[in-house]
């Protein structure tokens, strides 16, 4: 995949992202080049590795077509979990960090779900948060909707 200025593109755990330009750095006495990301949601700033972009799960958005598969992903409602905690929620931080999309809904269906039935603790509440933004930031670049029309489309097809 070759990744270039002004593309939109996907990095997991942290979301969708621009490239907002390509640069040479040097550390350790090698010259090595960067793609630098502005993400969609926040301040925050990445450098990544060109030659490790693929390797560290960057990817494009999903496309527009790709869309209704994930609000399906939303709306299915038996769900199979573990009722432990800890195996839970680990369960649910290594879909987050896989950056499968589909992977990400999981996680917010299961824990809106979750809420709704049982309430969430403080630890599941931030995960489905951060989550929710990395899946309303990718679906706001597939759709070319604001990030609001975005978390819209994704509160009703969980509602």
């Amino acid at each position: 995949m070759t990744f270039k200025k002004g593309d939109k593109v996907v990095y997991p755990h942290h979301g969708a992202a621009t490239v907002v330009k390509r640069e040479m750095k040097e550390a350790f006495g090698e010259k090595t080049e960067y793609l630098v990301l502005r993400m969609a949601h926040g301040e925050m700033v990445l450098s990544v590795p060109v030659a490790k972009a693929e390797e560290v799960g960057m990817r494009w958005p999903i496309s527009t077509e790709d869309v209704e598969d994930l609000f399906e992903v939303l709306r299915k409602r038996d769900v199979r979990e573990p009722a432990n905690w800890s195996r839970r929620f680990k369960n649910h931080q290594e879909k987050l960090k896989s950056g499968d999309v589909y992977q990400v809904a999981e996680v917010v269906r299961n824990l809106a779900l979750r809420d709704q039935n049982k309430g969430l603790s403080a630890g599941e509440k931030s995960l489905f948060t951060k989550a929710r933004n990395v899946l309303v930031s990718e679906l706001s670049f597939s759709l070319n909707v604001s990030e609001d029309e975005a978390l819209d489309r994704v509160e009703q097809a969980l509602s």
